[in-house]
């Protein structure tokens, strides 16, 4: 918009509390925290018909992921009642395992997700919807401490708002790379965010190339499923909200095969192709999603690999083929494809591709991921160098939340490591940095144990309440649920049975050594080959032989699984608990911000250098700083409590 003199008027589209810039799983929870918790909130996407794209793999969850998504729900996040509406599969993954490394996986309908994630954003009090490219994050300074004031879009359209919230996904800068062809694009064909770059550049930070990719996609009807090895879903559904009571779902099987040395071959014979090897990939790969060309060089004694051929969703025929990412040209990904059993004569509907994209440096970020450079401005996804679905999904709840909360006057929410997996990544990203794209993963945390799929709701259900966005009625029933597994806990540790005739046959039926004293229920449930049914049936049996009636317990499978794992797993948790009071007391020991940390003489010069840039919250995340040793955490102390004195 210009006047008769030809100068441009800004043209103000709108005003409001937050601006959300991309409308991806990190975008989208972000946006949903925000308006939920009373702030008025736009969140832009580039395509609104791009909403919760799933651009790679058309599944949601995995091995240490599924816990992700369950503590997202536990906060009042909107990702796991999205994938048990439009879930064509779930697994538990592990279920042979223990407790710790359990996780619930879900093959979803990708485009049904889309439409149902859009759908609840379209109902959101508080929650525009925007079609649009943010191009510019307009600051103001005040008293040294620069502020978001305006975004500006690609039309010049300028939104006021006092806080925004950047999740931009691969799309900021991305270019797609398919052998030597390259171009400038965001993921599956959409246009990239490309000014926005150099404005957060501009703004002071500092951006780093990072690098994913995906598989081709083929045609259900050109694939031989016959040698192939069906991938189920459980037969009892476990959902992914704790709202979930009951789901049936028509599963969907997945279908596993494997390349074999022909591929092998193939690839190598045509390595020098590939963008990987010949320097036209600049960004840093994921090390634990590799890429196939990547697989046959850096495990070259193996001669195959697995190759999970995956549905898109109900009502397509475009299949996934998990394990095949490649940026190799369309002539040599077509003869490798070939090459595998049941891919002889596949149609690829979508080649493989590589995407280069823009990040930022996380550990200018604090830990409730707004930036220490901007006030307001806060990032969450891939923009700060994570991977995945879920790990986004995590990242821009904790920055919605912590956004509206900082605009309401409160008090910020902040998890630590010991509390969730939300924790560890945020953690691991603001004081570590990352120079590939982070996964999250079950190793990653030092509590495990604790911090497990089916217990999330215990662990955070309690600070989304107090947040604000979990229910009255949702809070009651979660109270209720683990007040009856205290009270079975305690009815279990209180009661004895004794070493009577029925007691003793049912014990060597079910292979377990028999009593010779008297023994409480909890005690015969620690042993490994008893059941929560056993304990019952024994309890039955001991008072039937003492001639007393019994009325046998009706539980929910929720307090039940609690109870068990609960008594079964009673002497590793205590131990992790004891390791978690310690961890806790270094968190306690809070570093004040505006210390100088060129002051203090004992610190070795790396740890400065890295203490400065990171400026951690306490002596616990300093000590985690790579580059701070445990000579420079005594410095802290020392220096610390001298300041005190």
């Amino acid at each position: 918009m210009v006047n008769r003199k030809g100068t441009k008027l800004r043209f103000i589209a709108g005003e409001y509390d937050v601006a959300v810039i991309g409308a991806g799983h990190a975008g989208c929870e972000a946006a949903l925290a925000c308006a939920k918790l009373g702030v008025k909130t736009v969140i832009f996407a580039m395509n609104l018909d791009s909403i919760a794209n799933m651009a790679c793999n058309p599944s949601i969850g995995g091995s240490a992921k599924g816990q992700l998504v369950r503590e997202i729900d536990a906060l009042g996040g909107a990702m796991a009642k999205i994938v048990d509406k439009t879930a064509i599969q779930i697994r538990m993954l592990n279920k042979g395992k223990g407790p710790a490394v359990q996780s619930l996986r879900a093959q979803i309908d990708r485009r049904k997700y889309q439409q149902e994630m859009k759908h609840v954003l379209e109902l959101t009090e508080n929650l525009d919807l925007k079609q649009a490219e943010i191009v510019d994050i307009e600051t103001v300074e005040e008293d040294g401490i620069r502020r978001v004031t305006h975004v500006v879009t690609h039309t010049g359209a300028v939104y006021k708002c006092k806080a925004a919230i950047v999740c931009t996904g691969t799309f900021l800068n991305g270019r797609i790379i398919i052998g030597d062809v390259s171009y400038q694009s965001g993921p599956d064909g959409l246009f990239p965010s490309i000014r926005l770059s150099d404005t957060l550049r501009n703004l002071g930070f500092e951006l780093i190339r990072l690098k994913t990719g995906t598989p081709a996609r083929v045609n259900r009807r050109s694939i031989d499923f016959s040698n192939m090895v069906p991938q189920p879903g459980d037969d009892e559904v476990v959902p992914f909200s704790f709202e979930t009571e009951v789901l049936e779902i028509e599963q969907v099987p997945c279908w596993l095969t494997h390349t074999n040395i022909k591929t092998k071959e193939i690839i190598l014979k045509n390595i020098h192709r590939s963008p990987m090897y010949n320097g036209t990939i600049e960004g840093v790969g994921p090390r634990y999603c590799p890429s196939l060309e990547d697989k046959m060089v850096r495990f070259s004694d193996k001669d195959r690999h697995q190759v999970f051929v995956e549905p898109m969703g109900a009502n397509t025929e475009e299949m996934y083929l998990q394990g095949m990412s490649s940026s190799l040209p369309e002539d040599v990904q077509m003869e490798f494809m070939r090459s595998v059993e049941g891919l002889e004569n596949v149609s690829v509907m979508r080649p493989a591709y590589a995407i280069e994209y823009d990040a930022i440096d996380a550990r200018v970020l604090k830990l409730t991921l707004e930036s220490r450079i901007v006030d307001g401005l806060y990032f969450a996804g891939q923009i700060n160098g994570s991977s995945g679905y879920e790990e986004a999904a995590a990242q821009g709840l904790v920055a919605g939340i912590n956004c509206a909360l900082k605009l309401l006057g409160k008090e910020p929410l902040i998890i630590d490591r010991s509390e969730a997996y939300i924790g560890v990544l945020i953690d691991d990203l603001v004081t570590r940095g990352t120079r590939e794209p982070y996964r999250m993963m079950t190793s990653a945390s030092e509590y495990r144990l604790l911090l497990r799929q089916d217990n999330a709701d215990e662990r955070l259900t309690e600070k989304g309440y107090k947040v604000g966005l979990i229910s009255e009625e949702r809070y009651a029933k979660f109270k209720e649920k683990y007040r009856l597994v205290k009270e079975e806990l305690e009815r279990l540790s209180k009661t004895h049975v004794s070493p009577t005739p029925s007691v003793i046959e049912y014990m060597e039926k079910i292979g377990s050594t028999p009593l010779k004293s008297g023994a409480s229920l909890e005690e015969l449930l620690r042993r490994p080959e008893v059941e929560y049914e056993d304990v019952l049936k024994i309890e039955e049996l001991n008072l039937k032989d003492k001639g007393l009636d019994y009325v046998r317990r009706t539980l929910p499978k929720s307090v039940i699984e609690q109870v068990c794992i609960n008594v079964k797993y009673s002497g590793y948790i205590k131990l992790q608990l004891q390791q978690v009071e310690q961890f806790r007391k270094l968190e306690k020991k809070l570093l004040p911000e505006d210390i100088d940390y060129n002051e203090i003489s004992n610190l070795s010069l790396e740890a400065r250098e890295k203490l400065s840039k990171v400026r951690p919250a306490s002596i616990g995340q300093a000590s985690r700083i790579l580059g701070v040793s445990p000579a420079d955490i005594t410095a802290l102390y020392i220096y610390l409590t001298k300041r005190k004195e």
